[in-house]
């Protein structure tokens, strides 16, 4: 017993002899990230994996759900600014201290086309989930995209904020590029 108390005070002691303590570090998850193959999930890993304080990545595709430490709050947005310049979005919870930035630039109303871009689209399944998220957006007539390209056209009369939202809630960070 005194082993481990000798050992948990050396260890205290380093940490404030460093100016590190684990006590800030935090626990983070984020669900409903777009990740249709292994190559999202992978991508997803390699995106946090150079983020500085950030460790302990995980990326399910079956749950859609990615968790990782961050050394605190402000490593734990940095580390979701990372994952939306990479195109992709997720529900990191309330009331965190952290959660993905609405920078998409889109207003709502109503358009008759909508080009969004910079969301992840590596593959046919990525064209294919982009296509199930919008598709109950009242008004969407059409979506043209292509794997590898991340840039579409949305076309019908819809409401461009509503078009968004839909996105995002599936995964995709989106950037509103030309509104008509």
């Amino acid at each position: 017993m005194s082993r481990v108390l000798m050992l948990a005070g050396a260890v205290a002691a380093t940490a404030l002899a460093t100016g590190t303590s684990t006590a800030a570090e935090t626990k983070v998850e984020v669900k409903s990230v777009h990740m249709c193959c292994d190559g999202c999930a992978e991508e997803v890993a390699a995106v946090l994996g150079k983020v500085e304080g950030v460790a302990g990545v995980s990326a399910d595709k079956k749950t859609t759900t990615v968790t990782f430490t961050a050394a605190d709050a402000k490593a734990a947005q940095k580390a979701l600014d990372a994952l939306a310049a990479a195109g992709f979005h997720g529900d990191p919870g309330k009331d965190k201290g952290y959660a993905f930035k609405d920078d998409s630039g889109v207003k709502p109303g109503t358009v008759k086309t909508l080009t969004v871009t910079g969301f992840h689209n590596s593959c046919g399944g990525c064209v294919k989930s982009l296509r199930e998220a919008v598709k109950d957006v009242k008004g969407v007539d059409g979506v043209a995209a292509k794997a590898k390209v991340s840039t579409a056209e949305v076309t019908g009369e819809f409401d461009a904020a509503e078009l968004v939202k839909a996105l995002n809630k599936a995964g995709f960070h989106v950037k509103v590029e030309e509104k008509k």
